[in-house]
Parts: structure tokens; sequence; C-alpha cells
């Protein structure tokens, strides 16, 4: 078993966020994270959920969304075929000696310090869960992490 990503195109109407979300909650389906915004075509959204099983869990899932009113298209998003990130803000407790090496390992990951005061900082990154998470393993060692907020996973075809 592992993590598994579920892209879920659906008519954006009232109640249908809810209806996928219930399926998973009726069938005792774990979701990880779940994004929803709508589509370039504002009449449809797209859900990303992640969640855990082997590809036979992973097709049942499919099958239920399927039957569900509201859904037009379920795809499993494959690593190869898609670009997958997450966007994370983070705010953590610093000293004015350790601003500068938060400030170059906040570069090296391509984040943005968003806001700093004399001992607060808050920090954007996006990126892959592991990427995110390196980052994260790293800042408990220099500094003290005071709050995360993480976006949960979106995707997009790379062709």
């Amino acid at each position: 078993m592992k993590h598994r990503i579920l892209s879920i195109l659906l008519e954006n109407e009232s109640g249908a966020l809810s209806r996928v979300v219930g399926l998973f909650s009726q069938r005792g389906y774990n979701i990880e994270s779940i994004t929803v915004a709508p589509t370039e075509d504002l009449s449809i959204s797209k859900i990303t959920i992640q969640t855990f099983g082997d590809k036979k869990v992973i097709e049942q899932i499919g099958k239920q969304l399927h039957k569900l009113i509201d859904v037009l298209k379920v795809t499993e998003i494959e690593d190869e075929e898609h670009f997958k990130r997450e966007i994370m803000l983070i705010k953590i407790n610093n000293t004015y000696d350790q601003y500068r090496k938060v400030q170059d390992i906040t570069n090296a990951f391509r984040g943005y310090i968003i806001s700093a005061t004399s001992n607060i900082s808050i920090i954007q990154l996006s990126g892959t869960n592991k990427n995110l998470d390196t980052y994260i393993e790293i800042m408990k060692k220099l500094t003290n992490i005071i709050e995360i907020s993480r976006s949960g996973i979106i995707s997009i075809y790379k062709n």
C-alpha cells in the first residue's frame, strides 16, 4: 500500500464536495489531504485528494466516485505524468543571529520570507511533500517552529 493521489472533476454545485467526502467517510477511506477550486470553466471544480491504499482500493474508490451524480471524471495521478506541488506557510521563532542562516536555507529551497520581525519569521515555500518535509526538519534543528500551515497537494499534467 502507498500514497495515492486522485484528481476529480465535478460540477461546481452546492453539496458536490460534501458528497465526495461523504463517500470516503462512509467507506472508511482516509483523506490525508484535499484541495478544491474551480477550473478554467467556472461550472467545473477540481478536487485533488491524497489517500492511502493499494491499486485495488483506488480502483474501488474510483468506481464509487463515478456513481456520484456530480462527478465528471476521476483520474489517479501517476508521478511521471504530472507535476505535484504543495504550498506551505511556516512561522518560526528565530534570533537575529539565526536569521541569516534561515534566509540562506529558505533561498536554497526557493522560498520567501514574507514577514520578519526581530524574533519571528513567516516563510512561504512550495514544492513536493518530501521537499517541504526536509525543510521542516532543517528548521526544527535550527529554530523553534511556532506554526505550520500546508495547502494539500495540487497537480497538473506535464503535457
